[in-house]
Formats: C-alpha cells, structure tokens, sequence
C-alpha cells in the first residue's frame, strides 16, 4: 500500500469515526432549550434550594471526567477511586449519560465514575464545606482526594457530606462512583425495565457546594396552622444554639419569635394571606442561629404558605377542602420526560415552562406520575399557584427478596416526603399507581397519612388497573379518595364515600400524530383525533361530562393524560418537544375555568 492509499484510507476512517461521534450527539428530537443547555458552562447555576438558601455557594455542575460504558470498573460501593489516566471522555453533570444532554448519550450505563477537580474559595477559609447531590441514580460512593467520605442509596432523594477534613490548599478532586443496576428492585418509576421509557442512571440533578460554620442550620421543617393562625417550625441543627425566626410580608415584619434548636416552636400569623392556586401568596421566612456567646453562626432564607387541605361535606357529599372550601381539582398527568435531558429537564427555563403551560391553560393540578422533580420544579409550582399529587415513583420487583425490596421502597418514600414536606403546593401523596410494584397497600397509606397528617393521601391511584404480570392489589379501602384510572373515559370514575373523596386519577388520553414532532418509534395513544380541532372538541366535550360527574355523582378530581407526548406516547397537550400545542389552549382554558368555578359555587 501507498503513501497515498495509506492517506485515503486513514482519512476514510477518521471521516467515518467523526461521523460516528457527530451522529452519537446528534439530537434526536431537540427542544428550543437544547443548544442553550450544550452551550452552558454552568448548567442550571440557580440556588437549588430555595427553601433553604444562603447566599453563599458553588456550583459544579459542567464538564467532568467520566469512564463508563460495558469496561468501566465495578462501581458498587468501592473501597478506593479508579484510575482515570489521562484519555477519558467528558460527560456534562447533571444530565444522565444516557442523555443526549451529557454528551454521553448510551442506552444504559451500570458502572459510572465522574471525576472533577475545584478549588475552595479564599474567603471560605475557616469554614465548613457540604458538598451537596440532589439525586444520584442509584448507589453512590464520593471520594476526595484519594480519600473515601462516604455513601448513599437512593435515586430520588438529595444528600450531602461535610468534606472540610479531606481538602487541601489549591486544587481538591472529587471521585463519584455510581452503580445503577435498573433491574427494577429498588423505586425507579418509569425508568425501570417494566417501565415505558429511556433509562436514566448516575447523577441526574445539581451538584454544589457550600461553606457553613460548625455550628449551622441543618433541616426546617415548616408546617402552616391555619386553624390557629400560626404556622409550626421545627429547625435541626449540627452544634445546638439559640434560633430567631421572622416571617415578612415583602419589607413588613409580620411575626417573629425565639427558640432552642430540635424543638417544635409557633410564628403567629395573625389574619393570615392564604395560599390558593388563585392567589399563591407566600411569606418570606428568615432564620438565624446564635451561639452561646450569641454570635450569628448562621442565616438561611425561606418561605411558606398558609393552607390546608382536608376532607369534608359539601352538601352531604366528601370532598377535599382547600382551606375550608372546595376546588374542583382539574389537572395533567405530568411524567416530566424530556427528549433531550431524559428526567432531567434540559435549563431552568424549561423546568418552569411545563408548570406555566398548565397554568395558562386553566389547570389547577399536576399529578407528578412516577418521579420527584428539584426543588426549583416545586419552588415554581409553590409560586405560580398550582396544586401537586406527588406520586412515589414504582418498585417492579417488590415480590422478589422482599425483605431488601420493600425495606428499600419504604425508606425511599420516607426519603421523598421528607424533601418536599415544606412545599405548599404538594397537597397529596400517591404511595401506588395502578397496583406497580403495590405490596401492603393498606398498611403503608395508614403510615403515610400518619407521618404526614397534613395532606392527604391516595393510596393506589387507578387501583381498577394492572400490570399484566401481577394480580390487582385493588382497593386499600383506606386513605381519602377512592380513585380509578378511565380511558378515555370520564364515565365510570369513582364516586365517593363517607370517609373518601372521589378522584378520576387518569383519563382521556387522546392522540393526535405531529408529524416532525414525534420520537422515532411505534406511536400510539388510547384514541386518536385527525386534527386540532378535532382533538379540542373533544376534549371540550370530555370537559362537559367531567361537570356533570362533578355536579352530580360527587367527583372531586379529574386528571387528564397528559401535559405532553412522551416517546411513544403521542396523547400530551404538547408534543415531546413542547414546539407544538396540539389543541386550542384558549378553548382549553376557557372550559377548564368554567368547570372550576361552577365548583365555587357549590361551597356557597
């Protein structure tokens, strides 16, 4: 061979290599955040923790080092960090590397290691530094400088490590190693191999650090009392200490009191503002904690709203009662997929775009299906004033060694109520959907209604429904609503009973075929329209009926499938990639806001 022919060939092959690469980052579908999000050194480089905020912090989020694929190491609970050597591919946190986002973009990664190095601050100097993760899919092991700081399992809940005694002057570097076997016997929803979509493995949402003093402000947990006008803190500490709390409306100080740490104490809110999804008030929340020499150690920001939500008679008929009245709830089914992020949605922008779509639309509701969202998502929906159904996201092998399985579908439900427990815009809990993964059904919405009495509970949404590979569970005949899945439906929705509400947990579920705006699979959906217009008469006319349920068989709740296209479901409100409104959401939101104020007038 040549010298030319040597050329061509290794051209040829470089041709073909490069090819390769462009067409693995080649978007699938992208969304008009795409670009934004590839082109971002910092992703998301808002405050994560809204209800929790200082104003000292640093993001790392970005590129990181990254080996993975079917070669890389045995990342289950390591005792030391691998070797990365100098040749390793970047992977861009926090967008799993099966996302099109991180630059990876593989269809299921198992072992998964993430190198990156930082400096600390100067002006950090004498502090403590937290390093924080707000989900990391599944098990996860953090190594710094060589030096193994410690563990967690879980993939929906944040944790954090105290990392101060392993830096260094200059530059510091962290090792995650992150196993995920996705074989559906721990909670992973959707993303399970029972479920419908794209695996989504390793670290998933923000990774950030933060400076602290010893003595700091840990966990609050806030609870409103609208019965007593007062609102119930509780704020956990790491060194004890005196704490002041003070709540405002904007400038204007509106209660402030004084306690010691780990202890339940009561803000007065005398005539309190409540919050509605009409008028999502909030209070602004300001905590300090003093030392014994009463110095500040710390200050963190928050929020809260004053509402509750309960069970009671609406002329002789159980129904939820949004402070003291009630609110015909009317929402999506909102799976929070996207083509580009996968679980992750692609900016901020994007997160809050699908909570205002379905505000603007005349919604008052999300059922968050199958997963958790950050605490920005929650943040968004507190705000802008719409109600949440958290469901816990599925377990798919619960029959099988069910003293590890289950052990770890109730601690990680534990985990996630436990994360958005401040939110006022969360209202319901939903442990089960449809019988996935449902095991003591009855036992574990007792203990979550009993954990959390505040908000109510909806055991096993569409219990009517199952899995072909397992027998119904069925009706826990607890909890407070009664709730069955119709499509397309909403004739035959539950109704309700003495002690339970009834809720219409899924319907409609109507397609229509976008051509350009479609994931390259099989498409399908329960029913199908052949237009726009079509597809919105429809649902106006599904709408009608859901006020006839509603006014006369004592329907409370009606969740419609869903705010988008996902994969190869084509029934969203919007297509996969939120490009295209596949209804007239002005007629939309004008039935949806004619039903929701003929249930005002039936609290009159």
């Amino acid at each position: 061979m040549n010298k030319a022919q040597i050329f061509i060939l290794s051209f040829f092959f470089f041709s073909i290599n490069c090819f390769n690469s462009s067409f693995a980052q080649q978007a699938i579908l992208p969304t008009r955040w795409t670009k934004a999000a590839q082109d971002a050194a910092v992703p998301f480089p808002e405050y994560p923790r809204p209800q929790l905020q200082r104003s000292d912090w640093l993001s790392l989020n970005g590129k990181w080092d990254y080996l993975g694929g079917k070669d890389a190491a045995d990342a289950s609970d390591p005792a030391k960090p691998v070797f990365f050597g100098d040749k390793t591919e970047k992977i861009r946190v926090p967008y799993c590397p099966e996302s099109l986002l991180s630059g990876i973009q593989r269809k299921q990664e198992i072992n998964m290691w993430y190198r990156r190095s930082f400096e600390i601050p100067s002006d950090w100097k004498n502090k403590q530094v937290i390093i924080h993760f707000d989900a990391v899919a599944h098990h996860a092991a953090l190594f710094v400088n060589g030096h193994k700081v410690g563990a967690h399992a879980g993939n929906y809940d944040a944790f954090s490590f105290n990392i101060t005694p392993f830096l260094t002057t200059g530059k510091n570097t962290l090792v995650v190693a992150a196993k995920d076997l996705n074989d559906g016997r721990v909670p992973s929803g959707k993303s399970g191999p029972r479920g419908d979509y794209a695996f989504c493995s390793g670290i998933w949402q923000s990774v950030w650090l933060e400076p602290v003093n010893k003595t700091h402000i840990d966990n609050i947990r806030l609870l409103p009392d609208l019965t007593n006008s007062r609102l119930k803190v509780l704020v956990k500490t790491e060194g004890g200490g005196k704490v002041a709390a003070v709540a405002l409306d904007g400038s204007k100080v509106v209660s402030q009191a004084e306690s010691v740490t780990d202890t339940y104490f009561y803000l007065p809110i005398k005539d309190p503002k409540l919050w509605s999804p009409d008028k999502p008030f909030l209070y602004d929340l300001k905590i300090s904690l003093t030392n014994a020499q009463g110095e500040i150690t710390d200050e963190v920001k928050s929020y809260f709203g004053m509402r509750d939500i309960k069970l009671g008679k609406v002329n002789g008929v159980t129904r939820p009662l949004i402070n003291g009245k009630f609110i015909m709830q009317l929402g999506l089914l909102d799976q929070g997929y996207w083509p580009d992020g996968v679980l992750t949605a692609p900016t901020e922008e994007a997160l809050k775009f699908d909570i205002e779509f379905t505000k603007n639309a005349g919604f008052n509701l999300i059922r968050k299906h199958m997963k958790t969202e950050p605490q920005r998502f929650y943040y968004w929906a507190d705000k802008l004033g719409l109600l949440v159904w958290q469901d816990m996201p599925a377990i798919w092998y619960q029959n099988e060694d069910t003293l590890k399985t289950r052990k770890e579908f109730r601690k990680e439900l534990k985990a996630v109520i436990d994360e958005h427990y401040n939110s006022p815009s969360i209202i319901t809990w939903v442990p089960f959907n449809e019988n996935w993964g449902a095991f003591d059904v009855k036992n574990i919405t007792n203990w979550v209604k009993q954990y959390d009495p505040s908000r109510l509970v909806n055991g096993n949404s569409g219990f009517n429904n199952n899995p072909p590979y397992q027998e119904a569970y069925g009706d826990p005949k607890n909890g407070d609503y009664v709730d069955t899945h119709i499509y397309i439906g909403p004739y035959g929705a539950s109704e309700p009973e003495e002690h339970r509400a009834a809720s219409l947990g899924e319907f409609g579920g109507v397609g229509l075929f976008v051509r350009g705006h479609m994931w390259p699979v099989a498409n399908n959906a329960y029913a199908y329209e052949p237009t726009k217009a079509r597809l919105t008469e429809k649902y106006v006319f599904l709408l009608d009926e859901v006020e006839q349920l509603m006014k006369y068989k004592g329907l409370s709740v009606a969740v419609y499938t869903q705010t988008t296209d996902v994969e190869h479901e084509i029934n969203g409100v919007l297509t996969y990639d939120r490009a295209v409104e596949k209804m007239e959401i002005e007629q939309v939101k004008a039935v949806n806001e004619a039903v929701i104020k003929e249930s005002y007038k039936m609290s009159q």
